[in-house]
């Protein structure tokens, strides 16, 4: 017993059941979606800042003391235009950036999906 134990140490990999490669497709591809998911989100949540920013510099030219509101952890807080301008172009920037490296991720991980399919010569099923 502890003789397979340092062959498999020493040796090359095991080869993966069937079970087990299909696990590991299940949970690459539940990791794609997870992603993809988490950009779709973000680039929304980035376009909303970007079009809130738009009405804002509006405000900010015409009155930047203009009372607005904003929404802090589920407390209503109130603020002038320019002391909020700064931190949603903030939040933005830094949104697209997270997006940027989750796309990074993505395309990383798309690539190690595609070559495991190749490695085990999968191919989605052709459904009718």
């Amino acid at each position: 017993m502890a003789s397979t134990a340092a062959t498999k140490a020493k040796g090359k990999p095991q080869p993966l059941t069937d079970q087990e490669i299909s696990q590991n497709y299940q949970r690459m591809q539940n990791e794609l979606q997870g992603l993809a998911g988490k950009i779709g989100e973000l680039d929304q949540e980035s376009d909303e800042h970007s079009l809130v920013l738009t009405t804002l510099n509006e405000a900010l030219a015409d009155d930047p003391d203009r009372k607005c509101f904003r929404l802090i952890g589920g407390v209503l807080v109130e603020r002038t235009v320019k002391d909020v301008v700064p931190t949603l172009r903030s939040n933005r920037d830094n949104i697209s950036k997270l997006v940027a490296n989750l796309t990074e991720q993505y395309k990383t991980k798309e690539e190690d999906f595609d070559s495991f399919k190749r490695e085990y010569n999968i191919r989605p099923a052709a459904r009718s």
